[in-house]
């Protein structure tokens, strides 16, 4: 069973986001832990919650693996990844972790 993991990064007042940072020196850094156990990564910029509403997300990142093992060991890896948050961002990440339907 393919599962996903989606990390999102809520808009809240006063959160920032840098894109740049995130695009250039994050996401290599998701590659280098955890990226052996990743099937497929994407991530998408929030520009809006539907017709004239403001996104709720700055970001939301994607990411497929074959089965909950591989998921589980890139969790397990995951520790530089997650301590790099706070160089791109001050909001909270939520997490989702979900089964593939399509």
């Amino acid at each position: 069973m393919t599962v996903s993991l989606q990390v999102l990064y809520p808009v809240a007042k006063g959160t920032t986001f840098d894109f740049g940072y995130y695009m250039e020196t994050h996401f290599p850094l998701v590659d280098k832990h955890m990226g052996k156990h990743i099937a497929s990564i994407s991530a998408s910029k929030g520009i809006a919650g539907g017709p004239d509403v403001p996104p709720g997300f700055h970001a939301v990142a994607t990411m497929k693996f074959s089965d909950m093992d591989a998921l589980q060991a890139a969790l397990g890896a995951a520790a530089p990844v997650l301590a790099d948050i706070p160089n791109f961002t001050n909001t909270e990440p939520q997490m989702l972790i979900g089964e593939v339907l399509g």
